[in-house]
């Protein structure tokens, strides 16, 4: 069975997910002046759950009621694999932009339409870069426009959650901001580091309650935020 599911990866599922890739980021770049709309992020959406959907990948997702429409949110989420995009993409019932890799920008059709869609790239390399970076994603979240950031600022090679860095608690400190916990599994055992198929295997997404960083009262908000996140794992 397994042969014949990658079979069907490589000869029908990734061409389809190519060519819809292809007209999502025409269709993003042809509409960025609707870039914040709600249709618009739903075209996307869907895109990213046929990634689910055409690979047969079940995903479950608790905690959407902690989600208010209209109001503007930094979601932290741990970082498995390639897969958590199209997890948080295709089932948080927010408009975001995410807060991405520069690499990315390199990618033909995906790197201008991320960039239309109003995503926000960093290099990390450069410090002035980044800083700059976390400039644009401050004046991004207004009118209910939130934005999801990996903490760990890369993809676990481990399976195991790394440790936060502080960029997404500045954002959320200086704009008095809520910081909403997205703990993910099973995105690590659908496509592990260097893995060259897709393994069939279900994903839960938990979204955790706002966080207030100004309530926390002398804890620490990076190892608060980190616990929760590894709290929302054994849901």
């Amino acid at each position: 069975m397994q042969v014949i599911y990658i079979l069907y990866q490589y000869l029908i599922a990734l061409p389809i997910l190519m060519v819809l890739t292809i007209l999502t980021a025409i269709i993003t770049i042809i509409c960025f002046p609707w870039k914040n709309a709600w249709w618009l992020h739903s075209v996307q959406a869907v895109w990213a759950r046929c990634f689910c959907y055409l690979l047969f990948i079940p995903v479950r997702v608790s905690g959407k009621e902690h989600v208010m429409k209209g109001q503007s949110y930094v979601f932290v989420s741990n970082h498995q694999s390639m897969y958590d995009v199209f997890a948080i993409y295709g089932w948080l019932p927010s408009v975001f932009k995410w807060l991405m890799k520069a690499e990315i920008r390199k990618i033909p059709f995906v790197g201008t339409a991320c960039k239309m869609a109003g995503h926000i790239y960093i290099d990390r390399r450069h410090a002035k870069s980044a800083i700059e970076s976390l400039d644009e994603v401050k004046k991004a979240l207004t009118g209910g426009v939130s934005t999801v950031i990996f903490p760990e600022g890369t993809r676990t090679k481990t399976g195991e959650m790394g440790g936060f860095k502080r960029g997404a608690f500045q954002i959320a400190a200086e704009l008095n901001l809520p910081i909403i916990p997205i703990s993910l599994t099973g995105c690590w055992q659908v496509l592990k580091p260097c893995a060259k198929y897709i393994t069939r295997h279900s994903i839960q997404m938990h979204i955790g309650e706002p966080i207030m960083l100004h309530e926390l009262e002398g804890q620490d908000a990076i190892t608060y935020v980190q616990n929760k996140v590894k709290e929302g794992m054994q849901v």
